[in-house]
Parts: structure tokens; C-alpha cells; sequence
């Protein structure tokens, strides 16, 4: 019997190929009893008839939640979801199903990590401010456009899982002290990154950029409030490249706009797209980017290999790698 694996849109190129190198779909073509199809409409929500029409998915952004499987004519065994978070998945109502749902945490550590710095030395080097005083002919300003150095400064993270590690490893030279709160973390491994826990409050009030990388769940929603961001200091800069609603959005404006903080470096925002009205646009000490800023042609052809791997393992009855809902894979070998 096919085995059917469907690709949702948000992962082709505008010349109708994959986003990644067509080759990737090597990992599938060993196996005779593998056909993929790019879904048949771009969506943002898994429909019901998607799910009763394919075995696997391999999905980017599209959300798949209860509705999405609510059906008796469900197909799906695996979701294998692009990225580290899985937030835009319902776990249970996948659990309940028995779909295996993988995600690709290895692939993006490291073009996270780079992807944070980016935006750290943007802020820091006041790097578009810069751009657009040359642009204006204001050349000469640029005595009053001073940078902030780093090698004094202190890096905190919020979140000290894989990528906040590699964040560690990479900052170290740059940063004179890197600090983390994350109440599941390992004092050891923290330590061995180059970095040491200490509580929120003490990294919201001790460091210099601020660094939201954590998942998203029910405990960090909205964790960063008006109340964090009172903690901050007024030059401090606050980055996340984690989840959008990990802040209060709103919070965050009333704080930029009122020298609370010195500026913020988004790769995600509380609403994907942004609103086009949202006061953060108009603001010159904000860098924004589309929930893209890791994506480079070598972070993609991993996360698809390994996503397609993933879906490859649960044909054949053995356990991927990176399961996230360990429970729905009672069935797979060495589970």
C-alpha cells in the first residue's frame, strides 16, 4: 500500500520547487512505497480532508490542532514539524490519534544561535541607524551614533536548552559574562557552555541584551509583561527568538516607547505576519524580522532531511529520532 506524505506549500519557492535542494527528496526514494505531493492549497490550518488524504506530513508553519484530526477518516501517523517549537501542533489530539509528531531541534541550533547574534550586533553596532544616516547624507552624525561594546557587557538568556547552549558557546568570546534562568536546566551543563543559572528576576535586572529563547508553553506565555520589562535597564536591549508570545507585545511598545528599554531585536512578534499597523514598525531602535532570520539554504536542507527521515522511520516501524509526544509512539520499535 502507498504511503502517502503530503508537503504543505509554505515550503515552496516561488519557481514552484521546494525551498530547500530538490535532492533532499533522496531520503524518500529508496522507498518504493513512499509518493509525495505538495499539498493542493496553501493553508494555515491543517484541514480534515488533508489529514484523511495523506500518512505523513511534513509541515513548516500550517497549524494542526484538534479540528484538524477530529475525523474517523484521519490518516495521518506522523506530523513531522520544521523547527524546534511545536506549539502550532495539538500534541493530545495527535497523542489521542496515535500520530508519532517529530520536530528538528539539531538542524536549527546552530543557524538559531548565529541568527541571534546577528541581531545582537545589529542593535549593538546600531547597525541600520548607521545605514540610514549614510543614505541620508548625514555622514558626519555618526560621532553621535556611538555602538555599545560587548567584551563589558552580559549576556542573559532566557531558556538554556540546546539552542540556548549554543548560543553560549558562540557569544562566549564577545560577552564578558553570560548569564541564564531556566528552572529545568543543568548547573553543569550551563556551566560547560560557558554560561551560569541564576533566577529572572536577577538576569532582567543584571544584563545588557536579553535573550528570549525558550518554548513557548502555557508556563512562558506572556511572561515577559510590563512588570519584566520595569525590571530591565534603560540601556539594556531586549531579543526573542523563540516564540512571539513569550512577551506581551503591547507591553513591549509602552517600554520602547517610553525609554523603559533601549531597543529590541525581534525574529518573532506576538501576531505572524505582524499587523501592518503595529506601533513597533515605526519605531528606529527595533529590528524585525519574519520569523526567518535562521533560514539559510544550509539550515533548510537539514531540517528537511531530517523531517523526511523522520516520516521514513515510522513507515518502517522504528522510532525518529526527535519525537516530541513519546507517548504515540508506543508502537514503533524501541519505543
Amino acid at each position: 500500500m502507498t504511503f502517502k506524505v503530503g508537503v504543505t506549500r509554505d515550503l515552496m519557492a516561488s519557481d514552484g520547487g521546494p525551498c530547500f535542494p530538490v535532492a533532499v527528496f533522496e531520503e524518500l526514494a529508496p522507498h518504493a512505497d513512499i509518493e509525495w505531493a505538495w499539498l493542493a492549497e496553501d493553508v494555515s490550518e491543517v484541514t480534515p480532508d488533508i489529514a484523511a488524504a495523506y500518512d505523513g506530513l511534513h509541515c513548516n508553519l500550517p497549524r494542526v490542532t484538534a479540528a484538524s484530526l477530529a475525523r474517523d477518516d484521519c490518516r495521518l501517523k506522523v506530523i513531522a514539524r520544521n523547527g524546534v517549537g511545536y506549539d502550532t501542533v495539538d500534541l493530545d489530539a495527535a497523542t489521542a490519534r496515535g500520530i508519532v509528531v517529530t520536530n528538528t531541534p539539531v538542524a536549527v541550533r546552530r543557524p538559531v544561535a548565529v541568527a541571534t547574534l546577528t541581531l545582537i550586533f545589529a542593535l549593538a553596532g546600531r547597525l541600520f541607524e548607521k545605514d540610514r544616516m549614510v543614505r541620508a547624507g548625514r555622514w558626519d552624525d555618526r560621532v553621535d551614533a556611538m555602538g555599545t561594546g560587548l567584551t563589558t557587557r552580559t549576556l542573559g538568556l532566557i531558556g538554556a536548552g540546546s539552542i540556548g547552549k549554543e548560543i553560549m558557546q558562540l557569544a562566549a568570546p564577545f560577552f564578558g559574562r553570560i548569564i541564564a534562568a531556566d528552572p529545568y536546566a543543568d548547573a553543569g551543563e550551563v556551566a560547560a557552555a560557558g554560561g551560569s543559572l541564576v533566577d529572572l528576576d536577577a538576569l532582567l535586572g543584571q544584563s545588557d541584551f536579553v535573550v528570549v529563547c525558550c518554548l513557548l508553553t502555557d508556563e512562558t506565555r506572556h511572561m515577559i509583561d510590563a512588570a519584566a520589562f520595569a525590571k530591565m535597564r534603560p540601556d539594556a536591549f531586549y531579543l526573542n527568538v523563540g516564540r512571539g508570545p513569550i512577551h506581551d507585545e503591547a507591553a513591549l511598545v509602552a517600554a520602547l516607547r517610553s525609554g523603559q528599554i533601549a531597543g529590541a531585536g525581534l525574529d518573532v512578534t506576538e501576531r505572524e505576519p505582524i499587523e501592518d499597523d503595529s506601533p513597533l514598525l515605526g519605531m528606529d531602535n527595533t529590528i524585525i524580522t519574519p520569523h526567518a532570520l535562521c533560514w539559510t539554504d544550509e539550515c533548510f536542507e537539514d531540517i528537511a532531511r531530517t523531517a523526511l527521515q523522520s516520516i521514513v522511520d515510522v513507515l518502517h516501524g522504528r522510532r525518529p529520532k526527535h519525537v516530541v509526544n513519546a507517548n504515540a509512539a508506543v508502537g514503533l520499535a524501541g519505543a
